[in-house]
C-alpha cells in the first residue's frame, strides 16, 4: 500500500500510517485471498475500467468486516502509477440482509421438514450462513425425566453426547438462568471459581449458548462453540443466536406451533416494514403484488392499495420486458436471483435498482421475496467517472497531436511569409501562397481548440469579475444569436471573482451561446446567469468542495437524449450536418473549463431545453483595473541570440528569421549541443531562445544551467504545448517570456525585440 486516506481508519481501525507499507493482502481473509488475487488479475488486465468486487478484511480488533469495494488500475499513469481502491463497510448490511433471508429460510425448513433432525440440519446450515458454526448441538430438557438430550450434534472432538442428568456443565448453566452466554476462557475461569460450572468433554476457546424457550419455560439449549484461536464469537453472533433459536423452539413446540408461527409472522413483518430498502412480495404465478413495505410505497410513490392492484410488469418499462422473462424463468427453479433493472415510479421517472429476490410461501401460495434498491445515484457516478476517464485518455491523444501539428505548421506559415516577402506583387504564385497559408491558419485553429480540449494550452490567467465580462460581451452576444432569440442575462449582485484566460472564458460562453441557438432554429429563450455556489459535497469525480462561481447558460431548444449527453465533449463529435460543424466546439469548452480547474455539467432532456452549468473556483484577489494596450513593433537588431530547437524545419525557418533582421544567430539540436556552443563562444550571448520539451534536458534546465555561468543572459520559450515545470497548472510564471506555436517571422522578430528591450 503506497497511500491510505485518512477515510479508511474508521472502516478498519488502522491508522494512516499504519497502513502504509502493508502488503495488499494481508488483511484479507484466508478464504477470499484467492478471488481477490484473481479479481487483481482483472484489474491488472483492464487499465482504466473500474472493476467491482467484495470480500472479508480484518477489522483491527480481530473481527471480520464485509467490504465492498471497486479498483481502477492507474499504473500506467504517470502522476498515479499505482492501482487505486476504494472501498466502504458494509459488514452491517450484509448481515442484516442475511438474518433477513435466514428468517424466512428457517420458517420455510420448519414447515417443510418431515422430521425434527431434519429440521435441526437445516437450523444449522442456516445458521452456519451467519456466523462460525462448524461445531453446533442442540440440547433438550425434559423436566418429567430430568433428562438432557442431545438430538443433534456436530463436533470435531467429542463423537457422542449421550443423554444424562443435569450437572455443572455451561449448557445446564443455561437451563438454571435462562439467559444467553457467551463464555471466553476468562468467563470460564471466573464462573470456575464460584462454583457454577464445571469442564466436561473437550475445553473450547468461546462457548455460545441460548435458550431455546417457550413462553416462561426453558426447554433446551443452542449452542456453538469454537477450539480455534482465529474464530471468536462476540456480541453480535450471540445476537444472532439468539434470533435462530425463538425459530427452532417454535418448530419443537408442535402443540403451539400456530401461537409460535403468528409471533414469527410478526417479527418477519416488523423487519421488512422496518428496511430502508424498497421490498415486496408478489405472487409466483400471477406475477401480483401481496404486500409492500412502507419503503417501497415512499419511494416508488404508490399506496400500498394501489401496488397491490399493480403486478411486477406494470413498473417496468417496455423496453425492459424481455430481461423481465429471462429472470422469471431462472426464478422459477427457485433459485435466489441478483439482477440488475430499471423500474418505473408513479411519477413517470425511472430508477435503476438492483433486484434480489428468493422463493418464499406466503399465505400457502408460492411467493418470491424481493429487494429492490435504488443504485440511480451511484451508477451516475460511476458513469461520471468513466466519462471522465475516457475524456483524461482523449484529452492526451489530441494534446500530443496538437503539439506535433504546431510544430509543421510553425514551417508551413513561415515559409508562406518568406515566399510573400521574395515574390513580386504580380507574381502568379503569389495567390497560391496566400491559399497556403488560409489553409494553414485554420488548422492552426483546429490545434487551438484541440490544446484547449486537452488542457495543454498556456493561459494568461488573471482575476476576472464575471459578471464585467458577460456585460461587455451582451451586445456582441445578441448579434451572434439574431432576433428571433429572446436573450436574457440575470447577473446577481455580489457574484465573486475567478481566475482565468480572459479570452478562453468568451469563447466558453460564444460556444455554448452559438450550440443553443443551433438548438433552436424556430426560436425561443436564451438565458445566462451567474450566482455564487458553495459546494459542500464531492458532485462527481475530482470534484472538490468549496467557492464557486457559477456561470448557467439555459435554452429552450430541443435538447439531447442520453446517448448525446455521453458523448456530448467529445472532439469532433456533433450531430450537426457534414460541414456545418468540427465538432470541438464544446470540447474545446470542457478542456477550458477543467484548465481553470473547474467543473461543467450538462442538465437536457428531449424536447425539454438544455442548461450548462460552468463552476470556476472563486479567488479573494481584486481585479486589475484595465489599462491601454501596448503595440508591439519588429525591428533589427544585431544581438547574438542562441536557438535551440530539436525539430529540424522550425530550426531552420527561426534562423532564418532571425538572420534576416539582423541577429547574429547560434543554432543547436539538443540542449547538450546548445552548452558545448555556449562554452566555445567567447563574445556575448544576448538571447537564449529555447523549445521548453526536447528530448534528455528541457529547455527550462537548459536555461538554468546557462544563466549560472550568463547571468544577463534573456530567456525566450516557444512550445507546441508543454507541461513542464515552466507552466504551473497551464498558466505562465510571472516574469517568463514564452512565444506559442505556431508563429510567423515577423512575429518571432517582434518578440525577440520585446524581450530583448525588456519588455
Amino acid at each position: 500500500m503506497l497511500y491510505a486516506s485518512q477515510s479508511a481508519q474508521p472502516v478498519l481501525g488502522y491508522a494512516y500510517q499504519e497502513n502504509i507499507g502493508r502488503k495488499a493482502f494481508e488483511l484479507i481473509h484466508p478464504d477470499d485471498v484467492a478471488a481477490a488475487q484473481t479479481f487483481l488479475r482483472q484489474v491488472a488486465e483492464r487499465p482504466g475500467e473500474p472493476q467491482r468486487t467484495e470480500l472479508r478484511a480484518r477489522h483491527k480488533n480481530g473481527s471480520w468486516r464485509d467490504l465492498e469495494a471497486v479498483a481502477v488500475n492507474r499504473l500506467r499513469e504517470p502522476a498515479i502509477a499505482a492501482i487505486v481502491v476504494t472501498y466502504r463497510d458494509v459488514t452491517e448490511r450484509r448481515r442484516a440482509d442475511r438474518i433477513q433471508r435466514a428468517t424466512y429460510r428457517i420458517s420455510e425448513a420448519a414447515h417443510r421438514a418431515e422430521t425434527l433432525h431434519e429440521l435441526f440440519r437445516a437450523i444449522h446450515e442456516i445458521v452456519g450462513g451467519l456466523m462460525p458454526a462448524n461445531n453446533f448441538y442442540i440440547a433438550l430438557y425434559d423436566p418429567e425425566s430430568d433428562i438432557i438430550s442431545f438430538p443433534y450434534f456436530v463436533d470435531q472432538y467429542d463423537s457422542d453426547f449421550p443423554p444424562k442428568r443435569p450437572g455443572k456443565g455451561l449448557t445446564e448453566y443455561v437451563l438454571r438462568t435462562g439467559a444467553p452466554l457467551l463464555v471466553t476462557p476468562e468467563v470460564h475461569r471466573e464462573l470456575e471459581q464460584r462454583g457454577y460450572v464445571e469442564l466436561i468433554g473437550a475445553p473450547s476457546i468461546d462457548w455460545l449458548g441460548v435458550p431455546l424457550t417457550i413462553g416462561d419455560n426453558t426447554i433446551g439449549v443452542l449452542v456453538a462453540q469454537s477450539y480455534a484461536e482465529g474464530v471468536r464469537y462476540g456480541e453480535t453472533d450471540k445476537s444472532i443466536l439468539q434470533f435462530v433459536s425463538a425459530q427452532v423452539a417454535m418448530a419443537i413446540d408442535r402443540k403451539r406451533g400456530e401461537e409460535r408461527l403468528r409471533d414469527s409472522e410478526n417479527r418477519y413483518r416488523l423487519l421488512f416494514e422496518s428496511n430502508p430498502e424498497a421490498m415486496w412480495v408478489y405472487d409466483v404465478e400471477t406475477l401480483r403484488f401481496l404486500a409492500v413495505n412502507e419503503a417501497a410505497v415512499r419511494h416508488y410513490g404508490y399506496s400500498r392499495q394501489e401496488f397491490l392492484a399493480l403486478t411486477i410488469r406494470d413498473i417496468r418499462p417496455s423496453e425492459e420486458q424481455e430481461r423481465l422473462e429471462a429472470a422469471l424463468q431462472h426464478a422459477a427453479t427457485g433459485a435466489a436471483t441478483h439482477v440488475d433493472a430499471r423500474h418505473r415510479k408513479k411519477d413517470g421517472t425511472f430508477i435503476q435498482v438492483e433486484v434480489s429476490a428468493d422463493s418464499i410461501d406466503f399465505d400457502g401460495r408460492p411467493a418470491r421475496l424481493v429487494l429492490a434498491k435504488d443504485v440511480t445515484g451511484r451508477r451516475r457516478l460511476e458513469e461520471q467517472l468513466r466519462q471522465a476517464q475516457k475524456m483524461e485518455a482523449v484529452g492526451q491523444l489530441a494534446g500530443g497531436v496538437a503539439h506535433d501539428f504546431n510544430n509543421l505548421l510553425t514551417a508551413i506559415l513561415g515559409y508562406c511569409q518568406l515566399l510573400l516577402q521574395q515574390l513580386s506583387p504580380d507574381a502568379p504564385a503569389r495567390e497560391d501562397v496566400f491559399e497556403i497559408r488560409r489553409a494553414g491558419e485554420r488548422a492552426a485553429s483546429l490545434t487551438q481548440q484541440l490544446l484547449a480540449f486537452s488542457r495543454k494550452q498556456v493561459l494568461q490567467a488573471q482575476v476576472l469579475d464575471v459578471n464585467a465580462v458577460v456585460a461587455d460581451m451582451e451586445k456582441m452576444l445578441r448579434r451572434v444569436i439574431g432576433e428571433d432569440i429572446d436573450f436574457v442575462t440575470v447577473l446577481r449582485h455580489g457574484v465573486g471573482r475567478v481566475k482565468a484566460d480572459p479570452g478562453q472564458l468568451e469563447q466558453v460562453i460564444i460556444n455554448l451561446a452559438v450550440n443553443s441557438r443551433d438548438a433552436m432554429p424556430q426560436g425561443g429563450r436564451l438565458t445566462i446567469e451567474t450566482a455564487n455556489a458553495a459546494v459542500d459535497e464531492v458532485g462527481g469525480p475530482g470534484q472538490v468542495p468549496g467557492r464557486y462561481v457559477l456561470i448557467s447558460i439555459t435554452d429552450t431548444g430541443a435538447g439531447m437524449d442520453a446517448e448525446t449527453k455521453s458523448h456530448l465533449f467529445e472532439p469532433f463529435f456533433t450531430t450537426k450536418p457534414v460541414g456545418k460543424g468540427t465538432g470541438l466546439g464544446l470540447a474545446t469548452v470542457y478542456g477550458i473549463v477543467k484548465q481553470f480547474g473547474g467543473y461543467i455539467w450538462v442538465d437536457s432532456e428531449p424536447q425539454g431545453g438544455t442548461t450548462f452549468r460552468i463552476y470556476l473556483p472563486e479567488v479573494q484577489e481584486a481585479a486589475p483595473q484595465p489599462g491601454a494596450a501596448v503595440a508591439s513593433v519588429a525591428g533589427d537588431g544585431s544581438e547574438t541570440v542562441l536557438l535551440v530547437e530539436d525539430e529540424a524545419m522550425v530550426r531552420t525557418l527561426a534562423r532564418k528569421a532571425l538572420e534576416a533582421h539582423g541577429y547574429q544567430v547560434l543554432e543547436a539540436g539538443a540542449a547538450p549541443a546548445a552548452l558545448e556552443l555556449s562554452e566555445r563562444h567567447v563574445g556575448p550571448i544576448n538571447l537564449l531562445l529555447t523549445d521548453v520539451v526536447m528530448p534528455g534536458m528541457s529547455g527550462r534546465e537548459l536555461a538554468h544551467r546557462l544563466l549560472q555561468g550568463r547571468g544577463t543572459l534573456r530567456v525566450l520559450f516557444m512550445s507546441g504545448y508543454t507541461d513542464d515545470a515552466v507552466l504551473r497548472h497551464g498558466v505562465l510564471e510571472e516574469g517568463m517570456a514564452y512565444l506559442q506555436k505556431p508563429f510567423t517571422p515577423d512575429k518571432l522578430a517582434r518578440k525577440v525585440r520585446e524581450v530583448l528591450d525588456g519588455k
